[in-house]
């Protein structure tokens, strides 16, 4: 496929989400429906659209290309087990505290529960993990578009990557969420249905049936799922659990992101129905995310492609680009193309308008507006919306300056990368909510936490650089968000004072 034909291909993608845009938000453009969708989203839009927001094109190409790792294979399912089980725990224990507080931010549970710096504190911190992390996420697409389409037609990467941002942002900056509820529904329904047609173009070239791919799967050397063998290991079993579970409750119960779209949902009950199902549907999909991996390398070793490399190093995420792409039919390379797309974008819109909302809300304090009557209310509410144009005009420029840096630095694979900032910016919000909700008789000198927040990921940054020394052989992995978390925790004991009874919640 030519790289003209593969930017037609984007082209109409985008105008087909910006034609959805125009019709959603030519009903309303308004705050209220940009912040919350008038709180009157289908729990089924919500639960099948997340599955878009929640598996970004780093899950879409390197999941698939780690399983090549013979000390990774399916390890990552592993991980998935813990995020399931951290899913219901955020269904089951923060949708209920944010709608009995009817909040619009989450982070107005911290401002009532310990006060308006630590409010502040945490919403910056979203704000900066939530910025880098979708960053990175779409850095990984336009290098892939990049290198197999841009480059030939002698595109800057900084032109792709101000494009690419442009184009989300023609589509969210008037409907906002309500328009991301539907376009990301379509764009999940892309993304779920280019792995199953690639698990079937694959088994198709190998001469595979269904039971004969799984069969394949099942013997080859890429399909272990569960490493009990040794615990100092980063993929010992339990530490992929915990590390599911707490980097779970961080960076989605506790990130204003997918928790935004939960609370566009009419009441708890539907919300919760939305979780359940959205649980369900994120462990199928990340079985066959597991098994393309499989069959990319079963496929690969039986065809000699050898994996693609970058100024000498080995690459394993362009493995299925470069399958898909060189080595597949068109139709194989127009499904891949529209899945990394869908999930990279739904990714992206997604968190653009929840950075938009977290900054509106918490910093500018658009919920806090006190109404007014007549021409005066209708004046207001329009400077209101243009301040937010602004807001995401703003967010748009600076996720363009930072995945610039990030190309002119970057010696780490992006998923780890992205898994590593996590770990750093998500511990402290760990730690103010773990806080809130289990020392109700307690709270804290305000203007002290934000250098609790400081100090709690520096001193695990130590520990990380430090862990030979420290630990010996054993690999410190995702469970460095519980020490962040637990570090921020014992840091806001030591400034805590009684609670008054207006803060126990």
């Amino acid at each position: 496929m030519t790289p003209i034909a593969i930017l037609a291909l984007i082209v109409i993608y985008f105008g087909l989400l910006i034609f959805i845009s125009r019709i959603v938000s030519n009903k309303s453009s308004d705050n209220e429906t940009f912040f919350k969708a008038n709180k009157n989203s289908k729990w089924y839009l919500v639960a099948f659209g997340m599955i878009g927001t929640a598996i970004s094109g780093i899950t879409f190409i390197s999941v698939p290309g780690e399983v090549g790792n013979p000390d990774l294979q399916f390890k990552y399912f592993q991980f998935v087990i813990g995020c399931a089980i951290g899913f219901i725990i955020v269904a089951k224990i923060l949708l209920p505290l944010y709608y009995r507080m009817n909040l619009t931010s989450i982070y107005g549970y911290i401002e009532q529960r310990l006060g308006v710096v630590s409010y502040k504190t945490a919403a910056t911190i979203f704000l900066i993990g939530r910025t880098i992390g979708s960053a990175f996420r779409l850095y990984l697409v336009v290098f892939v578009l990049q290198k197999y389409v841009f480059d030939a037609l002698h595109v800057p990467f900084a032109i792709t990557v101000l494009v690419s941002l442009g184009l989300i942002f023609a589509y969210t900056y008037r409907g906002g969420l309500k328009t991301i509820i539907i376009t990301d529904t379509l764009q999940t329904f892309f993304l779920i249905s280019s792995v199953f047609l690639t698990i079937f173009f694959i088994c198709k070239s190998l001469n595979f049936d269904v039971i004969e791919a799984f069969d394949q799967v099942k013997k080859s050397n890429y399909s272990k799922i569960f490493f009990f063998e040794d615990y100092l290991k980063g993929t010992y079993f339990w530490k992929q659990i915990l590390g599911g579970i707490f980097v779970t409750i961080a960076t989605v119960g506790l990130d204003q992101d997918l928790m935004q779209k939960n609370l566009s949902c009419k009441n708890i009950g539907e919300a919760q129905k939305n979780m359940f199902t959205f649980t369900g549907i994120f462990i199928l999909i990340n079985i066959f995310f597991l098994s393309v991996g499989a069959l990319l390398y079963i496929y690969a070793e039986k065809n000699g492609i050898a994996v693609p490399q970058v100024n000498g190093v080995a690459r394993t995420d362009l493995l299925f680009p470069e399958i898909a792409i060189h080595h597949l039919s068109i139709i194989p390379t127009i499904v891949f193309l529209l899945g990394l797309t869908a999930a990279t974008f739904a990714t992206t819109d997604s968190a653009l308008t929840a950075l938009t909302t977290s900054f509106c809300v918490d910093f500018l304090g658009m919920d806090k507006k006190e109404p007014t009557d007549g021409n005066q209310k209708i004046t207001d509410e329009k400077k209101l919306v243009n301040t937010r144009h602004f807001v995401h005009v703003g967010f748009s420029i600076l996720m363009f300056l930072v995945i610039i840096v990030f190309n002119s630095i970057n010696d780490d694979s992006v998923v780890k990368m992205v898994f590593k900032i996590a770990t750093y910016t998500y511990g402290p919000l760990l730690g103010l909510f773990g806080f809130g909700l289990l020392m109700k008789s307690k709270s804290v000198h305000d203007k002290l936490v934000p250098i609790v927040c400081l100090f709690s990921p520096a001193i695990c940054f130590l520990i990380s650089q430090n862990s030979e020394l420290l630990l010996g052989k054993y690999v410190i992995d995702n469970e460095l968000i519980i020490i962040n978390g637990l570090i921020t925790f014992l840091g806001l004991l030591l400034i805590s004072k009684p609670a008054t009874t207006e803060t126990r919640f």
